[in-house]
């Protein structure tokens, strides 16, 4: 199928063939007939990328003090490595999208169903359902494309608190300003609309509204203040964007006692606190579409909000403008400046910086109906792809995010390894993955890889909820797994994974544990083979804090930050210690800070008599490097600082690299070696296992201890 990304290092809108998105359970599969152009998001994503290094630093000030933080702990390359990619890295554009449903869980729709979402412009889409909401009959696809655009506009209105008969000033009169005229007056409200284009200004006179022209030299103020015989307004919403603070000054000024300002667009934010305070004036941003924007449980796993506690949230916003449309109160064909047929689309983003432009309509239905073309799983990549050459190592890669692109596949061998296919559930990330390094294939779905023979390992960098039955899927399958850590999140998943394992010795099995294949790892390794008996490991990982909703700290989803990321350290801990872990104890710290689990003390004892104590925390100072490594014994103490610095204190041996090295190449090297080679695997089953089960054991015991604190 065709979708529109855009690249925001170089600016370039692309029309790019790319798989048919998976859908999952709570989606809904969209073939579009229309999507809406946003001339506010969409215009400044591409405007943000045309624009060079300087302008874009200078455009996000608190992300440059990020990327300065980031170099003072993790060194200079690293860090403008992260960046190129981030930068480098395509995103999918559009979230005004209307068509009609192909897949769908049963319950709410039915298979042929119009609907609208928040889907980007691509001929499929896949939308959660409380994301979406069914298309009237006698609302036209080309009107119900508006119907998110026109949402977030009234949730403007809703915290406006507007009621009947109140004076309401709409200052940016572009396409949410004109859809928010019609439905204040809609709710009956005098309505007053402020813009320099003389075209939009009579659009609202249209729809009933009084307007002031700033471009012929109105004094708003002035205006506002007859307008209302010198009592002043009720409210005000600014749908605008600009730089400038004069317009929140000028709302201020034109509001009555205790009235309110309500920010739907984007301007300037120093506020004048003597405005405000005289009058008692409130001020609100508003949110997108409503509540449950942003909410993991309402959007991802679809929760709603109980209708007698929640009364709008932002499905039933749409469906409230849908409403609105049916009943002809709000009307969109004035607003439609340009048409064009989705093979045209690059040209309609041309028509963004055209004056005049608005409403940029995109119509999917033009094309000839190719239904097996848009709903193909699979595609070629039109990379470049290096011939499959004798003993090559076929391999299949499911999941294509961030990790994977940025860590993973730079660092794979330039020999002996053969790409063929790379999987997204978007299929947008792998076939940017796919097309930037050389794999044959790109597609939407693992079971592509699974069943395909002449792969012969999969590598699994999905989310954790995922590892365990893939892992499981492939090993029977007859692959080898390379798995990104955790490889199981229960024991459940581990005894599953152990069956599986028994069944098919044959499969070389592999975590992610890359830390103990870091050169500063193996050469303490070999300090310590001069220090008689065991020894005691410090481990000290300055996290940083994860929003509570952010998918790893979710216990169904990411297992949280032990089973996710403690994993590595206790892996860590293991094989600088060289023995099997006999007991362990964790502590989580209590409190606010501690809630989320991820401030814990783990300890851990050895066979040989070692013992390790790991610190990882989420509450510390980011100027505090990230990972730190010490080890005691034998009258002697090695440390490593963030993989960039590892020495022996007080001797003279010392390992520093140019940027911080956790091993990740080195771990692949093994890895391929392994599979071609036979033999031992890089790490032995016994002990993936035991350092799973250790990590899910540490993690209980600090859900046990939080739960009984509460």
């Amino acid at each position: 199928m065709k979708q529109i990304l855009q690249n925001l290092g170089n600016g370039e809108t692309i029309l790019a063939e790319v798989p048919c998105p998976r859908r999952s359970t709570g989606s809904v599969l969209i073939q579009t007939s229309k999507t809406l152009v946003s001339l506010g998001t969409e215009k400044m994503l591409i405007q943000f990328g045309q624009s060079g290094l300087i302008a874009k630093a200078r455009a996000q000030p608190d992300k440059v003090k990020k990327v300065l933080q980031k170099i003072k702990t993790d060194g200079l390359w690293t860090t403008v490595d992260a960046v190129r990619t981030k930068l480098g890295t395509p995103i999918a554009l559009g979230y005004c999208n209307a068509g009609v449903v192909v897949e769908v869980d049963p319950g709410r729709y039915a298979i042929g169903d119009r609907v609208i979402s928040n889907g980007h412009h691509a001929e499929m889409v896949s939308a959660k359902e409380n994301l979406t909401a069914k298309i009237p009959d006698t609302v036209s696809d080309e009107t119900a494309a508006f119907t998110v655009v026109g949402a977030i506009g009234l949730q403007g209105i809703r915290l406006l608190q507007p009621t009947l008969g109140e004076r309401i000033v709409v200052s940016g009169l572009g396409l949410i300003g004109l859809l928010c005229v019609q439905m204040l007056k809609a709710q009956g409200c005098q309505v007053l609309g402020i813009d320099f284009d003389e075209t939009k200004l009579e659009l609202a006179r249209q729809f009933g509204a009084e307007t002031i022209n700033l471009g012929a030299g109105q004094d708003p103020v002035h205006v506002a203040r007859n307008w209302t015989q010198g009592e002043g307004v009720d409210g005000v919403l600014i749908t605008a964007s600009t730089k400038s603070d004069e317009l929140i000054h000028q709302a201020a000024t034109m509001c009555r006692k205790r009235g309110r300002i309500v920010l739907v667009g984007v301007v300037g934010l120093n506020i004048n606190r003597s405005d405000f305070y005289e009058k008692e004036i409130s001020f609100q941003v508003s949110c997108s579409y409503g509540p449950g924007r942003y909410e993991t449980n309402y959007e991802d796993r679809g929760m709603d909000y109980p209708i007698g506690f929640v009364r709008w949230t932002q499905q039933r916003n749409f469906q409230a403008v849908l409403n609105l449309m049916a009943e002809g109160k709000i009307v969109v064909e004035p607003l439609i400046t340009h048409r064009f047929p989705f093979d045209d689309a690059l040209a309609g983003y041309q028509a963004v910086n055209e004056k005049g432009a608005m409403g940029i309509v995109l119509d999917y239905a033009s094309e000839s109906p190719d239904q097996e073309r848009k709903l193909t799983r699979k595609i070629v990549s039109s990379a470049p792809i290096k011939g499959k050459s004798a003993g090559d190592t076929v391999i299949g890669c499911i999941g294509a995010g961030n990790f994977t692109t940025r860590t993973l596949l730079p660092v794979f061998p330039k020999k002996g390894v053969f790409k063929k296919t790379i999987v997204s559930g978007t299929g947008v990330s792998a076939s940017f993955a796919g097309n930037k390094f050389g794999f044959q294939e790109i597609s939407s779905d693992s079971d592509l890889v699974m069943n395909d023979p002449e792969i012969d390992a999969v590598f699994i960098t999905t989310p954790h909820s995922s590892h365990c039955r893939l892992v499981c899927q492939a090993i029977e399958a007859g692959k080898h797994v390379f798995v990104e850590k955790p490889m199981a999140m229960t024991f459940e998943e581990i005894e599953s994974i152990e069956v599986a394992m028994s069944a098919n010795p044959e499969s070389c099995v592999m975590i992610g544990f890359n830390r103990r294949f870091s050169p500063h790892m193996i050469e303490i390794k070999k300090w310590l083979k001069s220090t008689p008996g065991p020894v005691a490991i410090l481990i000290t990982v300055n996290a940083g804090a994860i929003p509570a909703d952010h998918w790893t700290q979710l216990r169904d989803v990411g297992g949280g930050r032990i089973i996710g990321e403690g994993c590595h350290f206790i892996d860590l801990a293991r094989f600088l210690a060289g023995d099997r872990i006999e007991k362990a104890s964790a502590f989580p710290l209590k409190g606010s800070e501690g809630q989320l689990g991820d401030c814990v003390s783990m300890q851990l004892s050895f066979a040989d008599g070692s013992i390790a104590s790991i610190c990882y925390l989420a509450n510390g100072s980011k100027d505090f490097p990230k990972e730190r490594v010490e080890v005691f014994g034998g009258g002697k103490v090695l440390t490593c600082d963030n993989f960039r610095v590892s020495k022996e204190i007080g001797g003279s041996r010392k390992l520093k690299t140019s940027s911080q090295n956790k091993g990740h190449q080195k771990e692949l090297t093994v890895f391929f070696d392994a599979i071609k080679k036979g033999g031992s695997w890089p790490i032995s089953a016994e002990e993936l296992i035991e350092v799973s089960r250790t990590t899910i054991e540490l993690d209980q015991q600090v859900q046990t201890m939080l739960a009984e604190n509460q």
